[in-house]
């Protein structure tokens, strides 16, 4: 299969709302073809050809008017499948089991063969290849490659619709007492930060040379917890730094 094919023809350009519509103008006697074509930026001949399919009764207004597939390189799922697939991988995301590129190559080949569509998957690993991956991504936009960040059970489970509830009844009520004005309303969040390098950058070396080195800290490291601070009004705190008096160390 063509991994990046570019169209050489405006064959099918045309969109299937306009075709319809000329299709009915036509029918109903309020265009000829030549002006129906004009208005809807329809080709004449698709259109004289689909209103005698529809005069002969051989085929129906609405499935008169989609386009058919060009080609003989098809998908292999149709348009409505692969959505509802890029719709259960959202959901899975939502709730914080999110899947890899590997679990979607089992998933796809698993729902071709229990729903016995013809396909060209690798039957003895059982999974779809990297090529049907990369075109699905580029068909689905919205779904992207993405690092996960950690999240705790305790934290996913404390973050419901009951808890957050719960926490708006209490700002209101304060809100409603104490008239808190937007200088008096802060927002605050903290992140830690190694004082060890967790993760080596890739670097520059002689080619052909099989291992390749650079110095790293050899003690675990001491995790400093780093604080900001805004309010509603715009106006910031100085960042903070926040370790224990036994792990202060010269800065």
């Amino acid at each position: 299969m063509v991994r990046n094919y570019i169209r050489k023809t405006t064959r099918q350009s045309w969109q299937e709302s306009e075709m319809k519509s000329a299709l009915d103008a036509v029918l109903k006697n309020e265009m000829g073809f030549k002006k129906a074509c004009q208005t809807f930026n329809v080709p004449k001949s698709t259109l004289r050809d689909s209103y005698k399919k529809v005069v002969d009764k051989s085929i129906t207004l609405e499935n008169c008017a989609k386009k058919c597939s060009l080609g003989t390189i098809k998908t292999v799922f149709t348009k409505e499948q692969e959505n509802e697939l890029s719709e259960h991988i959202i959901q899975l995301e939502s709730r914080l089991f999110p899947i890899t590129i590997k679990d979607l190559r089992k998933l796809a080949f698993q729902l071709a063969e229990r729903n016995n569509i013809q396909n060209d998957f690798d039957k003895e690993t059982g999974m779809a290849g990297y090529k049907w991956v990369q075109n699905f991504l580029k068909r689905n936009p919205k779904i992207s490659l993405r690092k996960p960040e950690g999240t705790s059970g305790a934290r996913a489970m404390g973050f419901n619709r009951v808890s957050v509830a719960k926490f708006f009844e209490l700002l209101t009520e304060l809100m409603d007492k104490y008239h808190f004005s937007p200088d008096r309303i802060y927002n605050f969040d903290e992140t830690g930060i190694s004082t060890v390098a967790k993760k080596v950058s890739k670097v520059l070396a002689k080619k052909g040379k099989p291992q390749v080195g650079t110095l790293t800290a050899a003690e675990r490291g001491k995790t400093i917890t780093n604080e900001i601070c805004m309010s509603a009004s715009e106006q910031f705190i100085p960042p903070l730094c926040v370790f224990l008096e036994s792990e202060r160390i010269d800065m």
